[in-house]
């Protein structure tokens, strides 16, 4: 079995000079998945960009209007923290036909991973963090609605809440929640999710491991989903810029393995989306999301 994994080019847009967000991971993780054979060229699959009506699904008409017209007024780009600039706008598009796609194969072959993303924090009217559209929530509803899916589990173990997430599926039994994250991080006003884990900050592997290890498989038996998003962000390491947790490298590798066996052993499809990352080194930080593609290829191998 081989991995299928979503790229687009778009997913690198131009950020100002000295932004803080690390754009230029997207492309660096395709390059290093390409470089280390984890992902055949072939493997690749190109998304198309979300049409409107997608984005309609999970967000409010007039504010999918307003990004693709780029009429946002300077509170709300402020609020995202992007310029929205064609470039963005595009990039976003893409990203959420690339979760979408990812859904799809991960439906035909068992798993799918995208190389971008798990921007959760968008909510139905407005984005916020880093986050225009909330491509997880698209994805979810497209499928909902094309009927592939009846019910979807959402696995959140960026370090920051998905209250974008919990927020647009607030009413939605069709759609479990499930975030874990650092109590004292962004955002300040959390969401309420189907399942929320509130970590102390510097938390460590083992004690991240073995709550996950408690808590993910009850979800999975009870919810009976058809499906499971995998937001797999690596900024729970203790070297994020933007985390607060302590986890390593190894465990990022144990905490993938343990949601991919979770999902894959009960017969459940996962979708991989990136999530958040934010250390200094683009190659570290490359290094660090490649794991859960890394593990995904392994797996598939091991379920087939």
């Amino acid at each position: 079995m081989t991995l299928r994994v979503v790229h687009h080019p778009a997913y690198v847009a131009p950020m100002p000079p000295g932004h803080r967000f690390p754009m230029g991971k997207f492309g660096a993780v395709m390059a290093r998945l390409l470089a280390d054979g984890v992902v055949a060229p072939d493997a690749i699959a190109v998304p198309e960009p979300a049409p409107e009506p997608w984005l309609e699904l999970a967000h409010t008409p007039a504010y999918v209007r307003a990004v693709l017209d780029r009429t946002l007024d300077a509170t709300a780009v402020r609020r995202i923290g992007f310029p929205i600039t064609a470039a963005v706008v595009r990039r976003s598009r893409a990203a959420i036909g690339g979760t979408v796609l990812a859904a799809r194969l991960a439906l035909e072959h068992g798993l799918a991973c995208n190389t971008a993303g798990g921007s959760h924090h968008a909510f139905a009217g407005f984005g916020a963090g880093f986050c225009v559209f909330n491509d997880v929530a698209v994805a979810a509803r497209v499928l909902l609605s094309e009927g592939r899916v009846s019910r979807i589990l959402v696995v959140d173990l960026d370090v920051h809440q998905g209250d974008g997430t919990a927020a647009i599926f607030a009413d939605e039994p069709r759609v479990i929640t499930f975030s874990v994250h650092c109590r004292t991080n962004f955002p300040v006003r959390k969401q309420q999710s189907d399942l929320d884990i509130a970590l102390d900050p510097a938390v460590e592997d083992h004690a991240y491991l073995t709550m996950l290890a408690e808590r993910l498989p009850g979800l999975l038996e009870d919810g009976r989903p058809d499906l499971a998003f995998f937001n797999a962000g690596v900024d729970t390491h203790a070297d994020d810029r933007l985390g607060r947790l302590a986890m390593t490298e190894a465990g990022l590798w144990r905490r993938e393995q343990l949601v991919v066996d979770a999902c894959l052993g009960r017969g459940i499809p996962v979708v991989g989306v990136l999530g958040g990352g934010y250390a200094s080194d683009l190659e570290t930080l490359a290094r660090l999301h490649t794991i859960q593609h890394r593990v995904a290829s392994a797996s598939l191998r091991r379920y087939a």
